[in-house]
């Protein structure tokens, strides 16, 4: 049997004119990651990221905790297959319509804009994402030109097909993703509908894991959403 654990980067800069970097939380959280592993001497085989700097950075800090605590860490290597969807492409050709479209989502974005304080504009934001993710993943709001959820779906799976057939027996590997990877593989090991993992997707929380067992013809999910080294509620972010 091998494991396989699949890390959500670190807190990136939600809001900001560049969201895919780490915020100094993120790294903090990638951090204590490492560090928690570290002092476990939890070993890994392969260590694979997505192409997103959110994703490679998380990797890159967990990495030099292993190096400060004296092991070893895997090389770790760039798999495109692992990127998140183009939240933020969808955002911006799906917005203006579902608004125009849609009363009550038009109050939540009045909401959001009228928001006195982050913490009311990241929860009123939150509200709105919701209902636009799922309606665009469902096919109902088109986005031109952005790979459309069941392209994403189909590239995240033949990742996962990959990297499986490249594993050894008995090994414990470990890829940095985000939240939409992580609910695709968690769809192939549950079998579940687009709207469970759309909704499944925004439960991970920043430098969480999740773990699965694979053996020959399965796949199973044994934990998710781990957050063991996240001890105190200041750590504890979705986005």
């Amino acid at each position: 049997m091998s494991r396989l654990l699949l890390v959500r980067h670190g807190q990136a800069s939600f809001l900001q004119a560049d969201y895919d970097q780490l915020s100094p939380l993120g790294e903090r959280q990638a951090r204590l990651l490492g560090q928690y592993w570290a002092a476990r001497r939890k070993l890994f085989h392969r260590a694979v990221t997505g192409p997103r700097r959110r994703q490679r950075k998380t990797a890159e800090i967990v990495a030099r905790a292993y190096a400060d605590a004296g092991l070893r860490f895997p090389e770790i290597t760039v798999a495109p297959e692992f990127d998140e969807y183009r939240a933020e492409e969808v955002v911006k050709a799906c917005l203006a319509p579902l608004v125009a479209a849609d009363p009550a989502v038009a109050e939540l974005h009045r909401a959001f804009l009228a928001a006195a304080s982050p913490a009311e504009r990241h929860a009123t934001f939150q509200k709105v994402i919701e209902v636009l993710i799922e309606r665009w993943a469902s096919g109902i709001l088109p986005a031109p030109g952005v790979e459309p959820w069941p392209e994403f779906s189909t590239r995240v799976n033949r990742g996962i097909s990959q990297f499986l057939a490249a594993r050894s027996a008995g090994e414990t590997s470990v890829i940095f993703s985000s939240g939409g990877p992580i609910a695709i593989a968690s769809q192939r090991a549950l079998n579940l509908a687009l709207q469970d993992v759309i909704r499944l997707s925004w439960m991970s929380r920043n430098g969480s894991y999740t773990e699965f067992l694979v053996t020959s013809g399965r796949f199973t999910l044994s934990s998710f959403n781990a957050f063991p080294h996240l001890d105190s509620e200041e750590l504890l972010t979705y986005r």
